[in-house]
């Protein structure tokens, strides 16, 4: 699976689904810190389901540290070059020869708050959205039009109580297509393998429950996979 530039300055990590296409695309927005291998890993996870996927890699290669204050601002003021980015990532996957042109958009934690915001602005067919911090604002304003929307939250993550709750509120409210779930004996990123350094990793445990719970993984992910299947594809 190939490094690919989706523009100057934007490098990603592409992953082809076997076989021949054209196939149905997803952008995958990653967690604070950065396009780990685990991240790739989501998106090799999207092509071995049959969704040509792309991890752009927003911090430009830049340790995550420097770069994840400007990028949290971004997603709490809902504007900023990642937003940009996010849709030249479904632009440049849309265009593509392999890609039927509909594309799904998917985040994580940080990632998660920039796929809400996105899946009202730009023409995603469908969005999942796991453990992500809500903008600021009113949620039903900000998500008006969006694309249908799957999350995922765990009950243990302090820092996102009610989330899954407000979240289903404002969709019912603008009668969008969503399916959220919040997994009460899980925290946050149990979707994923994903690990802090220390001593981030400790208080992360502490105050967001982080990793705590992925025995529910398998369910969030059949989930995800169930809903961009009738969503996504043609």
């Amino acid at each position: 699976m190939p490094d690919v530039m989706i523009a100057p300055g934007l490098p990603a990590y592409l992953a082809v689904p076997e076989g021949e296409g054209p196939w149905p695309a997803v952008v995958v927005v990653f967690e604070a810190t950065g396009p780990t291998a685990d991240m790739r890993e989501q998106a090799d996870r999207f092509a071995a389901n049959g969704y040509l996927a792309v991890l752009p890699d927003f911090y430009g290669g830049a340790p995550w540290l420097r770069c994840v204050r400007s990028a949290m601002r971004q997603m709490m003021a809902r504007k900023g070059p990642i937003f940009d980015h996010i849709e030249g990532a479904r632009t440049w996957l849309a265009g593509r020869d392999d890609c039927t042109g509909r594309v799904g958009l998917i985040g994580f934690c940080m990632g998660g708050g920039f796929a809400l915001v996105a899946a009202a602005r730009y023409g995603f067919q469908a969005a999942s959205v796991n453990y992500g911090i809500l903008p600021r604002g009113d949620l039903a304003e900000v998500l008006d039009g969006a694309c249908p929307i799957v999350a995922a939250y765990g009950g243990l993550d302090r820092s996102l109580r009610g989330a899954a709750g407000r979240i289903e509120r404002a969709l019912d409210e603008l009668g969008v297509p969503h399916d959220v779930k919040e997994y009460p004996g899980a925290g946050h990123s149990f979707l994923t393998g994903s690990r802090l350094p220390a001593p981030l990793g400790a208080v992360s445990k502490i105050v967001l429950g982080h990793g705590k719970g992925r025995e529910n993984a398998a369910d969030g992910w059949e989930r995800i996979f169930a809903f961009f299947g009738e969503h996504v594809p043609d």
